[in-house]
């Protein structure tokens, strides 16, 4: 497996490890373990694609491209959003993270978290930029709503000659059309920009058969996305689907 196609920061030296300036601030046990475990482990591996501070410091929105995932379980999400609650008075801090296989899916749930939109947009100058207008407009959907689907499957390749990421999205409105949608982010190595596409399905079984076709390299084109009077396609909740296992690979 090959690194990823976003760089290391430019921004930083080798020796300069990103800092979510929390070191002077404690937690209770289990708070402070599970930080360390789930997200300062590989603090030296992120890129921080975009950032908010609130005032004062009490808040801190984080969205991180987590380099070491190139290195983990195969198809594990590259990027990581983070919400740090800091409490000068007391000295104490609290935080909620989770990891995402698309950026704007990080920058929605960070938004429904207390996150100003405006204030967590992506400049591009770090990694791919948008091929187009219709990645563009994709991406603002996921960003501005994000209640509206839950997440099942996910899959980032990074294959230098495939670099795709896959997302199989729910309705949680069992009445839309199109339940089941399969998002396809796809980077050109060569031009250094990317698509992002999305198709919609019927049924799980059918948005599996296509998310497993196209990470074999056999899948035809995406179906169209039924037109539909419920809300534009959202990014997601981290809510997995029931009793749904892909095969082989994926996990």
């Amino acid at each position: 497996m090959s690194t990823s196609q976003w760089p290391s920061d430019p921004g930083r030296s080798a020796d300069d490890e990103f800092d979510f300036h929390v070191d002077h601030l404690d937690a209770d046990a289990e708070k402070s373990r599970a930080f360390s475990d789930h997200v300062s482990l590989h603090q030296d591996c992120y890129v921080s694609l975009a950032e908010h501070h609130s005032t004062g410091g009490e808040h801190s929105y984080y969205v991180l491209f987590d380099s070491s995932a190139t290195w983990g379980h195969p198809g594990d999400p590259h990027f990581l959003a983070v919400h740090l609650h800091r409490d000068q008075e007391r000295a104490t801090f609290d935080f909620e993270y989770t990891q995402l296989p698309l950026v704007p899916m990080a920058q929605s749930w960070l938004i429904h978290r207390g996150c100003p939109s405006e204030n967590i947009a992506l400049s591009h100058e770090i990694g791919p930029r948008p091929a187009d207008e219709a990645t563009t407009a994709l991406e603002q959907r996921l960003v501005n709503d994000g209640d509206h689907f839950a997440m099942g499957l996910s899959y980032t390749e990074d294959d230098p000659n495939d670099y795709v990421t896959l997302v199989v999205l729910r309705a949680m409105d069992d009445r839309a059309p199109s339940r089941y949608r399969v998002l396809v982010e796809e980077v050109d190595v060569d031009l250094n920009t990317y698509t992002l596409r999305e198709g919609g399905f019927s049924t799980v079984e059918e948005a599996r058969r296509w998310y497993t076709e196209r990470l074999g390299g056999k899948a035809g084109p995406l179906p169209p996305v039924r037109a539909t009077s419920t809300p534009p396609l959202p990014a997601t909740i981290p809510a997995k689907l029931p009793a749904e296992r892909p095969p082989g690979r994926l996990f």
